[in-house]
């Protein structure tokens, strides 16, 4: 092993000019592959935990100039989920074997607190096995701490940059990095998993940017970390944005599983858009969670953050299926189980 891998697999750190070496030299790309691979397996073995995805609203009162949703896209089809529709994606899903649904949507203020809370509790009324994850944007503390006490355990809030400057390219004015990041401290504090993540050759980005996520990573120590490439959507002021490149994201999900043993990493949609291998190549580095649609079909070329998204004709069964066959054709097993963190400790 060379001696700059075995240092990252060691100690979980390396200096940021090696960090930079590593993400920029291909001759570490199949060793870190290697290494990440067997560092996921001494933690979870050849699992992988699915999670059933439920896009319940793409109405946001953001603009991001990245994102496919945002309010200013007069295109879009807007939709919203009643809350029976979302009990019946989890009554669908539960029959096919998930015992975690993830709640996501843009920041749609029709969905209040107490809307938000409603739906929790009943779902957790109805599924107590199972676990809620939210991934609804920037909340007040109250509201997180609302949700928490409703029943929802897990929340996932990319970080998208850590760089102030690259934030502010990518964002409207009003939104800001510090108060990202303040809302997942608060996530922390609450006693969520917490979720975060990069966006990957995101425009403008450097190499320092990249540092800088994973600092603000290491600074974090989140339980999950959702990172993919950037895609552009024809419907935003990026629509002429090169797209990410497979390799950057798999270098970073390869870093990641040895920077943090024992968090979840998803094999992103966005990768398997990317590439047809995409999710396939992720597990073999290092990712070790999937998240199949449970979003009626009907809906699901509506939630369309960026173009030639996958999977929004499959039926919920079929997204299942084929997870678990593309998962075993490369030796790893399904597992329809919660899925918590090795190092979570509940409150």
């Amino acid at each position: 092993m060379s001696e700059i891998i075995q240092k990252l697999r060691t100690t979980q750190n390396l200096s940021d000019e090696e960090l930079k070496l590593i993400l920029t030299t291909d001759s570490y790309d199949e060793e870190l592959t290697q290494n990440a691979d067997a560092v996921r397996r001494e933690h979870y073995g050849t699992d992988v935990y699915l999670r059933g995805l439920i896009e319940f609203t793409n109405y946001c009162k953001n603009d991001c100039l990245y994102c496919g949703i945002r309010k200013s896209n007069q295109n879009l089809s807007r939709y919203r989920l009643t809350e029976q529709d979302i009990l019946e994606c989890c009554k669908e899903g539960y029959a096919l074997g998930f015992r975690t649904f993830v709640l996501q949507g843009g920041e749609d203020m029709y969905y209040t607190d107490e809307r938000i809370c409603n739906i929790i509790s009943e779902i957790h009324k109805n599924y107590p096995d199972c676990a809620i994850t939210l991934s609804i944007g920037e909340k007040s503390y109250d509201s997180y701490l609302a949700y928490f006490k409703a029943g929802a355990e897990r929340y996932l809030l990319r970080h998208e940059t850590a760089n102030t400057e690259h934030y502010s390219k990518l964002h409207p004015a009003k939104m800001s990095c510090e108060h990202r990041k303040k809302c997942l401290f608060n996530l922390k504090k609450i006693g969520y998993q917490v979720g975060a993540g990069m966006m990957v050759s995101s425009p403008f980005q450097t190499l320092d940017n990249i540092i800088e996520d994973l600092r603000f990573l290491q600074e974090l120590q989140p339980q999950m970390i959702g990172i993919g490439p950037f895609l552009s959507h024809q419907d935003t002021p990026f629509k002429n944005k090169p797209n990410g490149e497979l390799k950057p994201v798999l270098k970073l999900l390869g870093i990641l599983r040895l920077m943090f043993p024992k968090v979840l990493l998803p094999a992103t949609t966005a990768l398997g858009t990317l590439h047809p291998l995409g999710r396939e190549l992720g597990l073999k580095t290092g990712a070790n969670v999937i998240m199949p649609n449970l979003s009626p079909i009907c809906v699901r070329k509506k939630y369309m953050l960026y173009d030639n998204k996958i999977c929004t004709g499959d039926e919920s069964a079929q997204c299942r299926q084929c997870t678990e066959q593309r998962a075993k054709s490369i030796g790893y097993q399904v597992v329809m189980s919660r899925g918590d963190a090795k190092d979570f400790e509940k409150r």
